[in-house]
């Protein structure tokens, strides 16, 4: 539940501004020139900001559309992520975010309409290039769609552009808004993934495997495409096993034919955000695991246990897919 929200002062009026704020009646508004006054301020309590954290609305100046990371690729020739918000209302104790941002409050850029017309522009001069846009990237597509309204309002720009994909990443539920919108070929719900065992000790807060799988075979159901990740793989004792189960838990209940894409990567962070994460969290397991660094300044586990662990989620999933829906990750 919200009960703070800050606002920028010129989107005080802003439809979808107001709109958020009808949602939390009960909540605090706090009126602020510029949202980084809250989100960047020095010494900021991450974990105690997690346990309630507050809804910050703003409006986003420039960058709207960015090139995505090269391990975000699945088979586009120009590949760019957009971010409507900022952070993630999970608590995923490896997520890069929480290693990024000094705030664990939730922004919420509300002007749509220049994340639109960026995107548009990206469109139009990629040509006849392959060209896919990522969300999810800074946040959960979907946990937070019923206040964003997000997928409503993104989803017709990319009918009008058939040859620009779309692909909303999550661990979410949420997913009314896609039941009752006709499925499009250029959007792809993939679901990031690890197994019960690690989900229930470290996914915090997000939907049980379960939930997520159900959620996959709902919307499959529909007609829309469906991707599966399994970034980051984290290794514990009996990962090969926990691994393998989950691969035949879904896949039992999934058309695979009907897949889109499938990928995994390695679990990697920034030496700097690696060690604001075990700052935050020296008690938490994953961080006493033998990590190493690599040449690229990456915190990862140690190489022959990274590739051992990689190697063999690969070759157990090959089995169930085509190989050309496999999109691997092997940069750390």
């Amino acid at each position: 539940m919200i009960d703070q929200i800050y606002i920028e002062e010129a989107i005080v009026e802003h439809p979808r501004a107001r709109a958020i704020m009808q949602r939390y009646p009960g909540a605090v508004v706090t009126e602020c020139e510029r949202y980084t006054e809250i989100f960047n301020r020095k010494a900021q309590n991450f974990r105690l900001q997690k346990i309630n954290p507050a809804l910050i609305l703003a409006k986003k100046f420039g960058n709207h559309v960015l090139p995505s990371p090269a391990e975000y690729a699945i088979g586009g020739k120009q590949n760019y992520y957009f971010s409507h918000m900022l952070n993630c209302i999970y608590d995923c104790r490896y997520c890069f975010l929480q290693g990024m941002y000094r705030s664990a409050h939730y922004v919420i850029f509300v002007n749509y309409d220049d994340f639109i017309e960026a995107i548009i522009e990206k469109i139009k001069a990629a040509g006849d290039d392959s060209i896919h846009f990522f969300s999810g990237y800074d946040c959960d597509s979907l946990a937070l769609d019923p206040v964003t309204d997000f997928v409503k309002e993104f989803l017709p720009v990319f009918r009008q552009y058939p040859q620009a994909l779309l692909e909303l990443r999550t661990k979410s539920t949420q997913i009314r808004s896609l039941l009752a919108a006709e499925p499009m070929p250029n959007c792809i719900v993939a679901y990031s993934f690890t197994p019960e065992e690690i989900a229930g000790a470290l996914e915090h807060k997000a939907p049980p495997v379960g939930k997520r799988i159900t959620a996959l075979r709902q919307l499959q159901a529909r007609g829309w495409q469906i991707g599966l990740r399994f970034d980051p793989l984290i290794y514990q004792e009996g990962a090969q096993s926990q691994y393998e189960a989950l691969f035949a838990q879904i896949f039992e209940q999934i058309d695979a034919q009907m897949l889109h894409s499938v990928s995994i990567g390695s679990f990697r962070l920034p030496k700097s955000f690696y060690q604001s994460l075990s700052r935050l969290y020296p008690e938490e397991v994953l961080f006493a695991s033998p990590l190493d660094e690599t040449s690229k300044g990456m915190i990862t586990y140690r190489e022959t246990l990274r590739d051992e662990l990689w190697s063999f989620c690969k070759n157990a999933l090959l089995p169930y897919i085509p190989e050309d829906k496999f999109f691997p990750c092997e940069s750390a």
